[in-house]
Parts: C-alpha cells; structure tokens; sequence
C-alpha cells in the first residue's frame, strides 16, 4: 500500500484546494499536509514583501530586563568566549 501522494494543486475561488488521486478509496480518512512556497514563508511581511534580518527584530515586543538578567546574560557571554580560548 503506498502511503503517501504528493500533488500539486491550485488555490481556487474561496481559498478551496480541489484534487482527484485514483490512488484513494471512497469513504477512506485521509491525512492532508499543505507546505506553501518557499515565498510564502512565514519570513514575508503582511503585504507580501520578503522579510529582512532587521525587519523581524524590530517585529519583536521589547523587553525589559531586569540588572540580574543582564549580569546571567553576560557570565553566559563571558564563559562563551573564554572557552574558545581553551
């Protein structure tokens, strides 16, 4: 039994997908997976447009952290760079 069927198909009128595999029996449940382009990845803005490095950072909720936080992040930076050297 094969158990996978890889299709193309196009978007229709109301955002409907419409296909006919003969490889399918009547009545039998089926999973169906949709993978969008690679340009319309989740990487493009709302209007469509490819979306840059600094276009997502600037998408990004600020946050603001506490002086204990920073002094966590930096030991991390610190133990980081000094185990290059080893």
């Amino acid at each position: 039994m094969q158990s996978a069927i890889k299709l193309t198909a196009r978007v229709l009128p109301g955002k409907r997908i419409e296909f006919t595999a003969p490889e399918l029996t009547e009545g039998e449940d089926v999973e169906i997976f949709v993978a969008l382009p690679v340009e319309h990845s989740s990487s493009a803005s709302e209007d469509g447009r490819k979306q840059g490095v600094w276009d997502f950072i600037r998408s990004l909720e600020p946050k603001q952290l506490t002086p204990s936080e920073w002094e966590q992040i930096e030991r991390e930076f610190r133990e980081e760079r000094d185990a290059w050297d080893d």
